[in-house]
């Protein structure tokens, strides 16, 4: 799709990556969702603004991946009650960022099929929006969270099993409701948001500058992929450039930061399926992995290795070649697994054929990142709109079609292989220079964005700041967000006790996706 048949004046954005934004009417809203959607493009994201407070409106956000990059589109409104129109008659995904953006910022949605809350479980005072401008109203003290209108199947024999939102282990809440039949599925309905923690509200009160730490701290298994987001975000809106010697050291973290949580799921995945001697090696592969990035780079998950300008650690070349070495043992042991796993027949009856999303299900649903790989949606930033250091490596997309448990499975393997590649390319071929360059100060305002393939898959940070130099708004988007409808009709037609495996092969986050 070229960009012109968007009908749109858009103007591109200083990044790294391909980025265009521009203004929408009501009409123009839904035809730029349909052209993209007839074209091939994607929906990343849907948010809302409160410029007020800079003597602006409200105003709906749209993100857009497109061939041609990222369109970031925005309707003003002249009130909350003027509303914008729904997109997920285009876009189921969006359904659910819709609702999110009426319970934060109090945008309605015009000809909505589901208007229930999503993040207002009911304990905040009527009229509270997190994300508007002026005073919130309080809460009434010891009110207990409002019943949800979860969707009733009816019929013979058909009952509904509640899990959660707390959880007999360490994850994080969420309410899982299933309907079944004796033990097999036919509908699962989860309400997430009880780890809402205000953080994009947490964001206006901090500095640009200082606001990566908590782009960082978003989701901790994504700390790298966040934090560059963000900077990303913040160089586009100041106009600056980072070292290319910064950018490679970006870019060997965030694969570190791919291989670790690769190597953690397909553990997980081998003991939810019986075969705890997975777990056990995956496990010690990495700790081993982990412990050499806290050398490295200060922290196990490499925490607030990334800043504005660039990184704040640059290893010592003895490091980077105990860094490059190491993918060499890690690989070695990887492929002898993999052949482990591949020959294991109770291991593969418990991967195959569960969970599936059908290539054209995912395709309709918006399944993104590792999981849409998996049912063969070719989409990655490294291969689709490769930034520095990615435009010279030269990454190679691992999909499949099946899009199963197996195939989830398969993906990690083959993704942790690439991912070992990538870091002794970048560890061989560093640039000379410097890590750091100054962040360009900010006397208008400015918008900027980041846009980077996580480990999950794509996240998006758009960042507005003011005339003053402060933010006005950081809205960040995992993709959770698309996923976790899609792990909903996954389920269907499977027996109850796979939930748990066919959930770990997704390995969705709650806190990435509840803010």
């Amino acid at each position: 799709m070229d960009l012109p048949e968007l009908g749109l004046d858009l103007h591109r954005l200083p990044a790294p990556l391909p980025v265009w934004h521009g203004l929408a009417s009501p009409d123009a809203w839904s035809a730029a969702a349909r052209t993209v959607a007839d074209t091939g493009g994607r929906l990343i994201s849907v948010w809302g603004t409160d410029r007020s407070a800079a003597g602006g409106t409200l105003a709906a956000c749209a993100a857009y991946a497109v061939p041609a990059g990222l369109v970031w589109l925005e309707l003003r409104l002249g009130g909350p009650a003027q509303g914008v129109p729904d997109l997920a008659g285009i876009f189921p995904c969006a359904g659910r960022m819709q609702r999110a953006m009426a319970s934060l910022s109090g945008i309605r949605v015009q000809g909505s099929y589901d208007e229930r809350p999503w993040l207002n479980h009911g304990l905040w005072a009527p009229g509270s929006f997190p994300l508007r401008h002026g005073p919130q109203p309080l809460a009434a003290a010891g009110r207990l969270p409002a019943d949800y209108a979860f969707v009733r199947v009816d019929g013979d024999g058909v009952h509904e099993i509640a899990v959660g939102p707390v959880h007999a282990g360490i994850i994080e809440p969420g309410h899982f409701r299933f309907s079944v039949v004796g033990e097999k599925v036919l509908r699962l309905e989860a309400l997430l948001g009880y780890t809402h923690k205000g953080i994009e509200r947490r964001f206006t009160e901090l500095t640009p500058n200082e606001a990566y730490r908590l782009a960082g701290r978003i989701s901790g298994d994504s700390t790298v992929a966040y934090a560059w987001a963000y900077c990303m975000a913040l160089e586009s809106a100041s106009g600056s450039e980072i070292p290319a010697r910064a950018a490679s050291l970006r870019a060997l973290m965030l694969e570190r930061e791919r291989v670790a949580n690769h190597l953690g799921d397909l553990g997980a995945l081998g003991n939810d399926a019986g075969l705890a001697f997975g777990l056990a090696q995956f496990s010690r592969l990495r700790e081993d992995w982990q412990r050499l990035s806290g050398e490295a780079f200060g922290h196990r998950f490499m925490m607030d290795a990334v800043v504005p300008g660039g990184v704040a650690i640059d290893p010592a070349p003895p490091m980077m070649d105990r860094l490059r070495k190491q993918c060499d043992g890690i690989e070695r042991e990887v492929r002898a697994l993999r052949r482990v796993y591949d020959e294991h027949a109770g291991l593969q009856d418990r991967f195959r054929a569960t969970g599936r999303v059908t290539p054209q299900l995912a395709a309709r649903l918006g399944l993104a990142g590792l999981a849409g790989r998996a049912s063969a949606q070719a989409a990655d930033l490294r291969c689709d709109h490769p930034w520095p250091p990615y435009d010279r490596l030269g990454v190679t997309m691992a999909t499949h079609r099946d899009g199963d448990v197996a195939a989830r499975v398969a993906m990690r393997f083959d993704e942790t292989i690439e991912s070992l590649r990538l870091v002794r390319a970048i560890c061989s071929e560093q640039p000379g220079g410097a890590i750091h360059a100054g962040i360009r100060a900010q006397d208008a305002i400015a918008i900027g964005a980041g846009w980077v393939e996580g480990w999950r898959g794509e996240i998006l940070v758009a960042l507005e700041t003011g005339a003053d130099g402060r933010i006005v708004r950081c809205h960040c988007h995992d993709p959770s967000w698309q996923n976790w409808p899609v792990l909903e009709h996954a389920v269907i037609g499977n027996i109850v006790p796979d939930f748990p495996l066919i959930n770990k092969s997704f390995n969705l986050s709650y806190s990435g996706h509840d803010l």
